[in-house]
């Protein structure tokens, strides 16, 4: 009986078990910088010109992509679902931005026709002395046209020297020339209003008929000194609207990356198409490029195909283009 009215045994309560818990103030840092580069993607536009700030950000921005895997990992190392959260927006905005911009232009591009035009263009860099080997090699591509861009005097003669058995068309002016396998009708030099002699403007005659085209060399950009460049881009987009031809081009050196606001003028009615094995196109420095000053822009046509290439000695790759006519 003793044994009956024994109390049981004394048991611990069960300890509940605890959730790490989220850190705080990490975590809202991970949030404002996610925000803050988020916005940095989407507004850039809005960014004013102050100490070259906007042209850093704009020529660096599709590198600002880096830094989402690295807020990614950050926000989960907080356990926050509000950090993970804000880091998946400028993962979102970034792609939204240049997903499209670099898929492979291969995966959609139309079969080339019977009657293609293929477009090279380059910087071939002022005193490289390697203007003749870069022409050289952008004729053995068998491209129809080839534009070249910062030439002195020297290079020119070099140039027509090795181009002119087999582009008997060409003309130039100040730093920028065209050779053409086709007649060039009606050239002249390109007022972009500064006086400057960086700009050509043509009619090719190819067998399909006329087709514009504008050869450009725009001043350089610095963060201190852009406003030259600025102007002479924004002289260029006024030429587009009033050019009769349905079909135009306008390539060479824009000084000027595609997210670059002053480009905004020219995507609004030209475009540029990606790159055939994908990617983003840079152009500049030839041994490590990280950006893309150098554009082929057009309306009215196909591409087929669009690449890069390393010629001469030049700091700038060189572009080629093929469109279907």
């Amino acid at each position: 009986m003793s044994a009956l009215l024994e109390a049981p045994p004394h048991r611990r309560p069960a300890t509940p078990t605890r959730r790490p818990r989220a850190r705080s103030g990490p975590a809202v840092v991970v949030c404002v910088i996610a925000l803050v580069l988020a916005a940095a993607l989407a507004l850039h536009a809005l960014i004013p010109p102050l100490f070259g700030v906007s042209l850093l950000v704009e020529s660096a921005l599709p590198w600002l992509g880096l830094a989402v895997p690295v807020i990614l990992i950050a926000a989960f190392i907080t356990r926050s679902k509000g950090a993970v959260a804000a880091a998946l927006v400028p993962a979102v905005v970034w792609a939204v931005m240049f997903v499209p911009a670099i898929v492979p232009l291969s995966w959609s591009a139309p079969a080339a026709s019977a009657n293609t035009l293929t477009i090279a263009s380059q910087n071939v860099e002022a005193g490289s002395g390697t203007a003749a080997e870069s022409a050289t090699t952008l004729a053995a591509t068998g491209a129809q046209v080839i534009a070249l861009q910062e030439m002195d005097d020297a290079a020119r003669s070099e140039v027509e020297a090795v181009l002119s058995e087999n582009y008997p068309y060409s003309y130039g002016i100040g730093t920028v020339g065209v050779w053409s396998a086709y007649p060039i009708e009606n050239a002249q030099a390109l007022d972009l209003g500064l006086g400057w002699q960086r700009g050509i403007a043509a009619d090719l005659a190819t067998p399909t008929g006329l087709v514009s085209i504008y050869v450009v060399h725009a001043a350089s950009a610095r963060p201190d000194d852009h406003a030259t460049r600025d102007e002479m881009l924004a002289n260029l987009s006024d030429y587009v609207p009033r050019d009769e031809n349905s079909r135009l081009l306008m390539l060479g050196d824009f000084n000027a990356g595609s997210s670059d606001r002053n480009m905004a003028g020219l995507f609004g009615s030209l475009s540029e198409a990606n790159q055939t094995d994908g990617g983003f196109g840079f152009t500049w420095p030839a041994s490590l490029p990280v950006t893309r000053p150098d554009h082929v822009l057009q309306r009215g046509m196909e591409v087929t195909s669009n690449t890069t290439m390393r010629v001469g000695g030049s700091d700038h790759l060189a572009v080629l283009t093929t469109f279907n006519l």
